[in-house]
């Protein structure tokens, strides 16, 4: 039977106190990724709602004949989207529970609770002259609270109000500390919590980035002509932590977690800054150490490295509110051992609605003065729309397209000039080890004579790759290595491959690559096995589709190869290599050959690949031969067009949003489910009610979109599946009823509402 991977790369946007309302979607990632691992393991799922997903899983087997897997690999994050996706990575890498999260954001995501203590009215009298304002603001009939709080809940929001309203002005009035300090309880309940297997596969790798801002900046240089180089202040900073199973984990650390979480959330004017200092003075006031402090700062703030410890950091959104790039830039280093459907899913609560409004709706009239001042600041940037970042995937996937195209068009010149060179001859249907290495070297001398001038161009694009991906691989393992010592680094790589000869690509027009090149490519070219084999199995997928073999018959050949091409990809990893000598640029590339040792490995590789094509049949045993010793022709043609990037994931990468006017199994739109859009998007601090509700309506939407982006991974027509998600929808209700006891009516109204449908799109 097929198997095929839903990767998920999932992006949480800032939002202020609808971050509770993410909070339900990532819940319901969360509750997906367990039960497609119980779904794969034969484990009984932990709760109703992952029994629902696991019978969506045996119903797209039965259906579509597809064992389908879903993981969550890359998480982005900016502000509150960031501390969500922080309490995700952390509980898929270690298998605790997200269920501390919840608790956190329901019991203690309240004004009264994140007031500053010195902010707090110390008195019914203290800025009496406020009270009046605060009453005409709240008291009002009709007015905001009346409008839009259920009538057992103003009471609440109307006294909590009235309490921030006198809090201190002109400083903060939610409290660092005690936010930090929530940030830690949490952790340690996760830490409490029942602890289960990781929740991605061995060897696949864990990515977390979380936005920052560096408010008075650090210097970065630019390199130009005239003058050579120029410094300019750089406010953007990106904390990452990565977990690689079984070669070393960030999330372990749990103070450079709550570093990150409290860093990334901390809204201008709501908030403190965040310096080192505050950790270190909760973590000593609750006896607690930071073992990885050292560590955290070099790699977390390397252009500030000199002076972290006064470093003043502010909320990741302010100028990256949806952190797709790093998310992007992620997708190099993801082993595959099977067909991969990637997806990026970005979570926005409130689509096409500012946080903050500063002036009436509908008027046509310039902003005033704090107006302008505040939009500048931080609505502006904060609420940029995420164009750039889908064009930029859309061009990846373009490319990918057009690569594919040409290719098809190719492919008969290409068949037949591998005719030409073998023959129809009995010994290419009984491949050997020996013999796919006599026909790979033979195809590829011919690729590069019959390419001319082009396969100058050629080689030296892969030579730029390979000395600029080796460079990478040494600043990725010493994150000191950048500005003037990267460019040191990567200058002496150069002058090495000059002197050992490998830069002459050709010994001419037409008389293909010279020997020097060619055994720099054989010691280093890694990309050029990794695209080979990804070629071939692209090439078992067109037979299939076909209709030229059946699945049954390629199934063991195709898994042989992701087995086989994972042992690549493998070497790609920072994890893979001891520390590499940074300073010799001859011993690091004869030490990373010999870590790589990509002789031995093609020789195990081609012995591999033998056996699997011996027990393929003959029928299609010639044309995945012919893709394997053909690729030479094609790579020649399509790398320069994807001006050697590296496309670890072949496919088009596909982008879903998740938000309330996308999911409509119930009801549509924001203003219709959410309460926390409210009060400039503080509402949910106000108000256990609206925190329940929006949570809740977070869960369900959740469940409806990533149900409908497992039925369309699967290819399989979703009117099969309508019984079963209105049966999803109904067990988020179940699993959440006993939890959110200030909504009772609304759990009434939505076991209605599921039971009449979805509503008109």
């Amino acid at each position: 039977m097929r198997e095929k991977e839903l990767r998920l790369a999932l992006v949480c946007y800032g939002g202020i106190s609808l971050a509770i309302y993410m909070h339900g979607v990532t819940k319901e990632v969360w509750h997906l990724v367990r039960a497609s691992r119980a779904y794969h393991s034969g484990l009984t799922p932990g709760t109703k709602v992952e029994a629902v997903y696991v019978e969506l899983f045996r119903l797209i087997e039965k259906t579509a004949h597809l064992k389908l897997r879903v993981l969550n690999d890359i998480i982005a994050g900016a502000s509150a989207g960031g501390i969500n996706g922080i309490f995700l990575a952390k509980a898929i890498a270690s298998g605790q529970s997200l269920d501390p999260l919840t608790d956190m954001w329901l019991d203690n995501a309240d004004v009264d609770k994140l007031l500053d203590p010195d902010a707090r009215p110390m008195s019914s009298f203290t800025k009496f002259w406020a009270i009046p304002i605060a009453w005409l603001a709240l008291s009002r009939r009709g007015g905001t609270v009346d409008r839009t709080v259920a009538a057992e809940g103003r009471d609440e929001v109307r006294s909590k109000l009235s309490r921030f309203v006198r809090a201190r002005w002109f400083e903060p009035p939610f409290g660092g500390p005690v936010f930090t300090n929530m940030l830690l309880d949490a952790f340690d309940a996760m830490a409490r919590s029942k602890t289960e297997r990781r929740l991605l596969p061995a060897a696949q790798p864990l990515d977390l980035f979380v936005t920052v801002t560096d408010f008075a900046g650090h210097p970065e240089t630019l390199r130009l002509h005239s003058p050579s180089h120029v410094i300019e202040t750089e406010h953007r900073l990106t904390l990452s932590f990565t977990d690689r199973a079984g070669r070393g984990t960030h999330f372990e650390d749990i103070a450079s977690l709550v570093f990150a979480a409290r860093a990334t959330a901390s809204f201008p004017g709501a908030f403190p800054p965040l310096n080192v200092s505050e950790i270190d003075i909760v973590l000593a006031d609750r006896g607690q150490t930071w073992p990885g402090r050292f560590e955290f700062l070099a790699r977390s703030l390397p252009g500030v490295s000199s002076k972290a410890e006064t470093a003043i950091l502010i909320d990741g959104s302010v100028l990256a509110n949806a952190p797709f790039g790093p998310a992007v830039e992620a997708l190099r280093d993801r082993p595959s051992r099977r067909e991969v459907d990637r997806r990026f899913v970005y979570i926005d609560p409130k689509p096409g609605m500012r946080s903050v409004r500063l002036t009436k709706k509908g008027k046509a009239e310039l902003p005033g003065f704090f107006a302008t001042i505040f939009g500048a600041m931080s609505d502006i940037p904060r609420e940029q729309p995420i164009r750039d970042s889908l064009e930029a995937i859309e061009g990846r996937s373009s490319r990918i397209r057009r690569m594919q195209r040409i290719i098809d068009a190719l492919r008969p010149d290409v068949e037949s000039a591998i005719e030409v060179m073998f023959g129809r001859t009995f010994f290419l249907n009984n491949p050997t080890a020996a013999r796919l290495k006599t026909w790979r070297n033979k195809a590829q001398e011919r690729a590069a004579r019959d390419a001319g001038y082009s396969y100058a161009a050629y080689g030296h694009a892969k030579l730029s790759h390979i000395v600029e991906e080796i460079a990478a691989l040494a600043a990725r393992q010493d994150p000191e290595l950048r500005g003037h010592r990267f460019d040191t680094l990567r200058q002496s790589l150069w002058d090495e491959v000059r002197r050992r000869g490998a830069d002459m690509i050709t010994l001419g027009p037409g008389k293909g690559a010279s020997p020097a090149a060619i055994q720099f490519f054989r010691a280093h070219d890694l990309r050029f096995r990794i695209r080979r084999l990804r070629f071939v199995l692209r090439a078992i997928d067109a037979l299939q589709v076909d209709g030229r073999v059946a699945e049954d018959d390629v199934e063991p050949l195709r898994d042989a190869i992701f087995k086989l091409l994972s042992r690549y990809l493998d070497r790609e990893g920072v994890g893979f290599y001891e520390l590499l000598s940074h300073d010799n640029a001859a011993a690091m590339l004869d030490d990373i050959e010999a870590q790589r040792g990509l002789a031995q490995l093609d020789a195990e590789i081609d012995a591999e690949f033998a056996q699997a094509l011996d027990n393929c049949p003959k029928s299609s045993r010639r044309t995945i031969l012919y893709a394997y010793l053909g690729f030479p022709f094609y790579d020649l043609t399509t790398l320069p067009m994807l001006q050697g990037e590296g496309l670890d994931e072949f496919d088009p990468i596909k982008v879903d949003r998740i938000s309330p006017e996308d999911a409509t199994a119930i009801r549509k739109g924001v203003l219709e489910t959410l309460k926390g859009i409210q009060l400039n998007s503080f509402g949910a601090f106000f108000s256990r009610s609206y925190r329940e509700n929006d949570y809740l309506w977070g869960r369900l939407h959740g469940a409806d979109r990533l149900f409908d982006i497992v039925i369309s991974s699967a290819g399989i027509d979703p009117a099969e599946a309508t019984a079963l998600k209105r049966e999803l929808l109904y067990a988020v209700l179940d699993e959440e009823r006993p939890r959110l006891l200030h909504i009772p009516d609304l759990f009434e109204t939505l076991q209605r509402e599921i039971a009449a449908g979805p509503v008109a799109a």
